[in-house]
């Protein structure tokens, strides 16, 4: 008692006030879990429950209660000899929760942590650092968390930028706190977009989804309309899922969380390991980062993506022996000191979607440019947040080997200037990652079965039209491909130049033209024409083509339910108004039930009378394939439609048609090309380095205690340094496999009841 009252009042215990005599007693129970420096709100809470029973016990008046519980507790400024100090306080608190204080403080033990020492000295540095050099921005403090993703071990953990400055409250441990995490968030809520497990393959989404960014009031119940902005204040029209994502998009975001719903989103939080989300009154800015997550836990999430859907518990603790050597429980044994089983918590096909779009340098450009902060020398998938005012900014990202989540803030929760994910906490994440793989193999991040690539149109996510301007390949679902490329937005639409309408079999050659439009969804087309994105005149495709953008459903209406026996016959490629010459490869689809076998027809114009003889078909069905081969070569230019005849066993006929030109070039001259070698590189062998495990942590369970009949009254008391707790803030604006780690050797020691220390 006498040492408790000296440390943190620095009085004899009969000096103490009631109101400090009350927190103190508090604490023997659990020390670390309620220790005034590291958890004030917790301590204070405790020292109610004590006030309230002695109320209780007839030891003191409800006055006197009152009169202790408002009083300013002025502790005393205490320098820690620890290194890593809020690692340390961490693994204390946890081995409280393994051993109880009993065992904990009368018993001499080893304690071999997950700590590496090399890495958490260069996190420590790195944020006081470059949390140093925000100060201009009114920014005061930083954390670090880094995990192996694997293992769930943590490998470093910086609390603050400097645990003995009082003046930003350096002793709460802000890797623990929860703070909103701004876009940060986003990478679940599309996760959530791709699982839907209650849906049908064709309408979950997909990297390729189109998603309208732009502004739109999204109903909120009783409260009024929830209007999101983008981070940039602009609207970017129709953009694929890998865009909205990349570039962190606000707008499309809150569309995606529209689509899964609360309640599945808040379900996946929780397989991936965040325990933090359970207010009862969250809404659509929760896709934005609107509620409260400790960045633990966030870059545990993150582990989960790294490790292809594999949830490990993060754990700080690797073996626990008694003072004689025994062993009382060790990582990796039948009975671990931690909850550390692996369980595949996410699909590893969706975890790897995600992370390719995370990585995905091109998807971002757009947000951050690039060469911004986000870019190593290696693949890295990463992702940053900023809240409303910049009360917070977080940086969190991966390679197959190391997952690194980094704060910048104030504890006190007032607001930064002018300061946002990529410049207050991606400095820091950059150095750190630099930093921690510097000598390591730079691992890129491997495909697992199921999914496949695929050539999409860059800026509409479909398989690319004639007209796409610009083609990349990107990763699918095997279940889950990109629509077929007449859903590009891209067309080619010839119109008349006399009348400004579309061409028809009826216009003169030489009024013909040919023009390329980005052909937006019918309720969009008036955003797109005021910003500058020409549309055609009515008529340019069918309705069917383009009259809901992909995952969307216009308001109101209710998704149609798939066909369940319909035929599927389709031309899928020459699509709608494509111009072709020469031989055409005809792709498409022809299967019906009880089927019988299919034709390929022509006929003259775009509503011909009659069609040609059959020039290709087959006696067996085909599904999204090659139908034949068109020889347009000896057919007049003009408008043409060409069809395909599915026939069934019982004599029924099924059609599926589309109107094209037919337009011969000239044939050019070749000229052959001048072949040059090219040197092929010499592969080399590059050995693995040996690695140093990591450490996790898991909340204490507290033991349950009477609750007091004493109620205070509702005034805060002040403590000298101690920060109000942080308040909610509104919703922001904005792999080859891994050789296992070798023991450690000499993480972090607890030794009796001294300190943890490094060991050399």
């Amino acid at each position: 008692a006498d040492a408790a009252a000296e440390t943190y009042f620095g009085k004899e215990v009969r000096e103490l006030t009631l109101a400090e005599a009350a927190l103190l007693a508090g604490l023997p129970q659990l020390p670390a879990y309620y220790d005034p420096y590291s958890h004030p709100d917790r301590a204070k809470a405790r020292q109610e429950v004590v006030l309230g029973l002695m109320v209780e016990q007839g030891l003191i008046s409800g006055e006197e209660a009152d009169a202790a519980w408002v009083e300013p507790l002025a502790y005393q400024p205490v320098e820690f000899d620890l290194d890593a100090p809020h690692f340390t306080l961490f693994v204390r608190q946890q081995l409280e929760a393994i051993l109880g204080p009993e065992a904990l403080y009368q018993t001499g033990l080893e304690v071999y942590t997950t700590l590496d020492p090399t890495l958490q000295t260069a996190a420590e540095g790195i944020v006081a650092e470059q949390v140093a050099k925000l100060a201009e921005h009114n920014a005061s403090n930083g954390a670090l968390v880094a995990l192996r993703p694997q293992t769930g071990e943590i490998l470093a953990l910086v609390g603050s930028a400097d645990f003995d400055n009082v003046e930003i409250d350096g002793q709460v441990n802000m890797a623990l706190a929860p703070r909103q995490p701004g876009s940060s968030i986003k990478p679940l809520v599309y996760l959530a977009t791709f699982e839907q497990p209650d849906k049908p393959a064709a309408e979950r989404w997909t990297p390729g989804t189109l998603v309208a960014d732009i502004k739109e009031e999204f109903p909120d119940g009783a409260n009024p309309p929830y209007v999101p902005v983008n981070y940039d204040g602009r609207e970017h029209g129709l953009v694929p899922v890998r865009t909205a994502l990349g570039s962190s998009f606000n707008i499309p975001a809150v569309r995606a969380l529209q689509q899964v719903g609360l309640d599945a989103f808040l379900t996946l939080a929780r397989r991936v390991g965040i325990t933090t989300l359970t207010r009862p009154d969250y809404g659509l800015s929760l896709a934005l980062g609107g509620g409260e997550v400790p960045l633990l836990e966030l870059t545990g999430a993150y582990a989960v993506l790294a490790n292809g859907g594999m949830q490990t518990p993060p754990v700080s603790i690797l073996e626990i022996r008694t003072g004689a050597g025994e062993t009382l429980c060790k990582l990796g044994s039948e009975q671990p000191c931690q909850p550390a089983e692996a369980r595949q918590v996410v699909s590893p096909v969706d975890a790897f979607l995600v992370t390719d779009i995370l990585r995905d340098n091109e998807a971002r450009t757009p947000a951050f440019g690039p060469n911004s902060l986000l870019r190593l020398d290696r693949p890295a998938a990463v992702k940053t947040g900023t809240t409303n005012d910049f009360r917070d900014n977080l940086t969190v990202g991966y390679t197959p080997q190391l997952v690194t989540g980094v704060w910048v803030g104030n504890a006190d929760n007032s607001p930064m200037r002018n300061i946002s994910g990529v410049s207050g906490a991606g400095p820091i994440w950059n150095q750190f990652m630099t930093t921690a793989l510097a000598g390591e193999p730079a691992l890129d991040f491997t495909p697992p079965p199921g999914v496949r690539q695929v050539e999409v149109c860059a800026d509409t996510g479909t398989r690319p039209s004639q007209a796409c301007p610009e083609r990349r390949q990107w990763w699918f679902a095997e279940d889950r491909l990109p629509l077929p490329p007449e859903k590009d937005l891209w067309q080619v639409v010839r119109l008349d130049r006399n009348s400004g309408q579309v061409a028809t079999e009826f216009t003169p050659g030489d009024a013909i033209e040919a023009r390329t439009f980005k052909i937006y969804p019918a309720r969009y087309r008036q955003w797109a024409e005021e910003h500058g994105i020409p549309q055609p005149p009515p008529g340019a495709v069918p309705e069917d083509v383009a009259t809901v953008a992909p995952g969307e459903t216009p308001p109101g209406a209710t998704p149609p339910a798939p066909p369940q026996s319909a035929p599927n016959v389709a031309i899928r490629e020459p699509a709608e108004g494509w111009v072709v010459d020469g031989v055409v490869t005809v792709v498409g689809s022809a299967n019906v039930a009880n089927f019988a076998g299919y034709e390929l027809q022509y006929g003259v114009s775009h509503n011909p009378g009659a069609f040609s003889l059959s020039f290709a078909g087959g006696s067996a069905p085909v599904v999204d394939g090659v139908l034949g081969q068109w020889d347009t070569r000896g057919l007049d230019n003009g408008p043409h439609t060409l069809r395909v005849l599915v026939r069934d066993q019982a004599g029924s006929l099924y059609e599926a048609r589309v109107r094209v030109f037919i337009e011969h070039q000239p044939t050019p001259t070749a000229v052959p090309p001048t072949d040059t070698p090219v040197p092929v590189p010499t592969a080399t062998w590059t050995p693995l380095p040996t690695d140093t495990p990591q450490p996790t942590d898991v909340p204490p369970t507290e033991t349950p205690v009477p609750t007091a009949t004493w109620t205070p009254e509702p005034v805060p008391p002040t403590a000298t340094f101690t920060p109000e707790p942080p308040a909610p803030t509104e919703a922001p604006a904005e792999q080859p496999e891994v050789a296992a780690p070798p023991p450690v050797e000499g993480g972090g020691v607890i030794s009796g009841t001294a300190p943890i220390t490094n060991a050399p």
